[in-house]
């Protein structure tokens, strides 16, 4: 019996190393990417163009405004971008998680009293950067508030959800600063006021809105109302919710579905109201573990993912376009500590890769059409470089994630055909994020003599890891005279963070030294080679991002 044993735990044994070894052999192999060229898959439409944040008065600062042209110049499409705190009471200075432009205030006999100065600088600011706002209207002035004390916060002491936060105290004054407000844009800005979006307050389920949702509804409709009454076609969206997730998310989402759709608009007496377009905010949930930062982009995924079967199980809601507000890989942008430092380089960039390649996939899964996804990230002033805050840029220097949006920027054209052997189901993604085999994946778009491949090798886990070979084969192109430019974003290319390490991460710098950092910041051509036999190779590194671009 012993003896039977024994062979047993032999059979065992050698079963395990059998199975360890053709995994080791499998790891071994290199992913195969098949682009079908010729096998178009539908038009593409970007959505990665959309950037939003806390700060409205960073727009016009120096470094502002550089990355604000920047950002207009990513790719042919139109940049959208949508701040918080454009009415919020305030001489104008900027602070983290805070904003002001003074557009309201009172005489003492409470006569209201317009500023345009403040804003004008904003808007101006976009309209030199080609840049089209998605016109948040939010929040309260603190003349309006119906609790206004305290007011201003000091993020991060205290409280910061203050007097900006809660309902009007005169609907009627409130109504009549929107008309006034959407008249001098209309006057200053001209007919490019037309290609704007309009939408109501944020995050309305939690304490950004002190009020009921009721109360939430009649401010919507009252503010649509103000916007319509100035803009008849003017496109109007909300409710810029959190999550979605089951619970108050879930339910605030479904009364607001269910008020625009039939309930007693509180404005015009009527059934319904405006809403060309469904938004919600999507996060993921990072942690540190073990000494290295662990992302969740699955619980990011699963938040679009819950949010889209909400909204698809409404028939009159379901060719709603969705954008989704704010699609991050946490929450607070302006929240920094050593968990946040994956920021400054690769992996956050990589992250964004794969979470734009997967909400197409979500949209495609659940019948929806996805209009845009906000980056909510952009720049602070006054802060150390590389701090780990999420920005795209520090002291006017690129961080690696704007790499990934200038690669985004040259897909063009339709959808074509491609096929991973290192690509994990959606499903699997979903229920599990990306913890056990990365998730080495790609998009490829044609556009008349361009055809482009967006690839990526992500992994939740922030450790380092062998570099993975892939082979990259091509159908439907020419036989000859096609060549093939590379650009990567990965711990070698495009990533300023590492060269401003081996710099020694000083925070003083020469202008050569910032002016090599401006340069490193830059999408970097990795290789510029002629295509043979339709077959490419190469060694992607872990949280790496590549774009083969062919040309004939």
């Amino acid at each position: 019996m012993a003896a039977l044993d024994g062979w047993k735990r032999k059979i065992s044994a050698l079963l395990l190393f059998s199975f360890f070894a053709l995994l080791l052999k499998a790891q071994d192999r290199p992913v195969t990417i098949t682009v079908h060229a010729d096998q178009s898959e539908g038009p593409y439409t970007p959505i990665w163009n959309y950037f939003g944040a806390d700060e409205p008065n960073y727009v016009y600062a120096a470094n502002g405004l550089k990355l604000l042209r920047e950002l207009g110049h990513l790719g042919p499409v139109p940049v959208y971008f949508r701040t918080h705190n454009l009415f919020t009471t305030g001489n104008g200075e900027a602070s983290l998680k805070w904003g002001s432009t003074n557009v309201y205030t009172e005489k003492s006999d409470g006569t209201p009293v317009y500023d345009w100065t403040i804003t004008d600088k904003i808007f101006d600011a976009f309209q030199t950067a080609h840049i089209r706002p998605l016109v948040e209207i939010g929040f309260m002035p603190e003349a309006l508030s119906t609790h206004p004390e305290p007011y201003r916060h000091h993020f991060p002491h205290g409280d910061v959800f203050t007097g900006w936060s809660y309902p009007p105290k005169d609907e009627a004054k409130w109504s009549a600063l929107v008309t006034t407000y959407v008249k001098h844009l209309r006057q200053r800005y001209g007919d490019s006021i037309h290609t704007w979006l309009w939408e109501v307050w944020n995050e309305p389920d939690i304490a950004y809105w002190h009020g009921t949702p009721e109360e939430y509804d009649r401010l919507y409709d009252t503010t649509a109302a103000a916007i319509r009454q100035v803009l008849p076609q003017a496109r109007i969206g909300g409710p810029e919710v959190t999550g979605v997730r089951p619970g108050r998310s879930e339910a605030f989402l479904r009364q607001f579905l269910e008020h625009c759709a039939s309930g007693r608009n509180y404005a015009t007496g009527k059934l319904g109201a405006p809403l060309d377009f469904i938004s919600y905010h999507p996060k993921g949930s990072p942690k540190f573990i073990n000494g290295h930062v662990q992302m969740d982009i699955g619980e990011q995924l699963r938040a679009v993912d819950y949010g889209m079967r909400v909204i698809a199980s409404y028939p009159q809601w379901k060719n709603t376009p969705i954008i989704l507000g704010e699609s991050d890989p946490e929450g607070c942008a302006a929240c920094k500590g050593s968990q946040n430092g994956y920021r400054n380089g690769p992996l956050y960039g990589v992250s964004v890769a794969e979470a734009i390649a997967r909400t197409y996939e979500l949209a495609r899964k659940n019948n929806l059409h996805i209009e845009g996804a906000v980056t909510w990230a952009f720049e602070f002033e006054d802060q150390p470089y590389f701090a780990g805050f999420r920005e795209l840029a520090t002291h006017g220097i690129d961080k690696a994630v704007m790499n990934v949006f200038r690669m985004y920027g040259k897909l063009a054209g339709n959808w074509v055909r491609v096929e991973s052997t290192g690509a994990l189901p959606v499903e699997e993604v979903l229920e599990h994020s990306v913890r056990g085999q990365p998730d080495i994946n790609a998009v490829a778009t044609r556009h008349g003599h361009e055809l482009n491949v967006l690839l990526w090798n992500y992994h939740d886990d922030d450790v380092a890891a062998p570099s993975t070979d892939i082979v990259v084969s091509v159908s439907g192109l020419p036989a000859r005279g096609v060549r093939v430019q590379e650009f990567r974003m990965d711990r070698d290319h495009s990533n300023a963070y590492a060269v401003w390490q081996a710099m020694g991460r000083p925070q003083h710098l020469t202008a050569a030294q910032q002016r090599q950092l401006i340069r490193s910041g830059k999408l970097q051509m990795a290789e510029q080679i002629r295509l043979q036999n339709a077959v490419l190779r190469l060694a992607l590194p872990r949280q790496g991002v590549a774009l083969l671009h062919f040309s004939w």
